[in-house]
């Protein structure tokens, strides 16, 4: 074996050379072997470190992409409850500028109110001095329409009375305003008033010398008042002055009879031959 360096062919290691100058080439093989299993761990740890570093590389990857999704998602709630926020806040405030215009408006309504309270006051203090005038003039023409229902002409005289103590009993009464009392007691009047242009005709008893008959009541205005008994064979008249019935002749009979009828509106009215006080001079 000659002095020259060689090669090992066919090896990753070609380009390695020694010179053994005078020493045994043997001696150095194991050296060689074992640094070719070196080299062969060497590869496979360099192997598997990388795929551990691919592998913590895309699990990084990985993460960082789950990050930003659950970030992305988060922003999206965010952004969701952001606009929600921003919709109530919009709406709050409608609401708030509705309010405040009803406030005022019911602010000025208020104020209003308060100045016709004012004036109320006042009116009520004018109508407790009038009360104390009105209560006892009312109570004088309630005790005027009473008298004069028992001085007048005697028709309807159970209806006419009984008007009058109603009149008397509701100004007693706490619960009617003094004006619904003084308007009744004005309709009364009214109606007394009526009685002195109409004609009327109506059946009643009549109580004269202890008997009691029904008969039929002719009443033309407060002119005259009669009655005709049912059978027609008594006509009567009554006489203000002696406060009494008067039967009148038989020439009386028929007129009232066409008088109970016109009045009755069974026939037309036409002129009425029959018995009215005569004028008395003023005095």
């Amino acid at each position: 074996m000659s002095g020259e360096p060689r090669s090992f062919r066919g090896s990753p290691f070609s380009t390695l050379t020694f010179e053994h100058k005078g020493r045994n080439p043997a001696m150095y093989r194991p050296l060689f072997w074992f640094f070719c299993t070196v080299l062969i761990f060497s590869g496979g740890s360099l192997q598997a470190a990388g795929k551990k570093t691919l592998k913590a590389a895309i699990g990084v990857q990985s993460a960082t992409e789950k990050a930003a999704a659950d970030s992305q998602k988060k922003i999206d709630r965010i952004a969701d409850k952001t606009d929600q926020m921003l919709a109530e806040y919009k709406l709050v405030m409608s609401q708030y500028d509705a309010l405040k215009g009803y406030n005022d408006q019911v602010a000025k309504v208020v104020a209003s109110q308060e100045e016709e309270l004012v004036g109320i006051d006042a009116q009520l203090a004018e109508i407790d001095a009038t009360n104390q005038g009105v209560m006892p003039l009312m109570a004088r023409m309630v005790e005027t329409l009473g008298r004069f229902v028992e001085l007048d002409v005697p028709f309807l005289p159970e209806e006419r009375r009984k008007r009058v103590a109603d009149l008397q009993a509701l100004l007693d009464r706490a619960d009617v305003t003094v004006a619904e009392k003084f308007r009744r007691i004005l309709e009364a009047y009214q109606v007394e008033m009526e009685y002195g242009r109409t004609i009327e005709a109506y059946t009643d008893d009549l109580v004269t010398d202890g008997r009691k008959r029904s008969v039929d009541f002719l009443r033309i205005g407060r002119m005259t008042f009669l009655y005709q008994t049912l059978d027609q064979k008594e006509t009567a008249v009554w006489n203000a002055k002696s406060r009494r019935w008067e039967v009148l002749d038989q020439s009386y009979r028929k007129p009232v009879m066409q008088g109970l009828r016109i009045a009755r509106k069974q026939a037309p009215p036409d002129l009425l031959k029959l018995p009215v006080p005569a004028p008395e001079a003023v005095q």
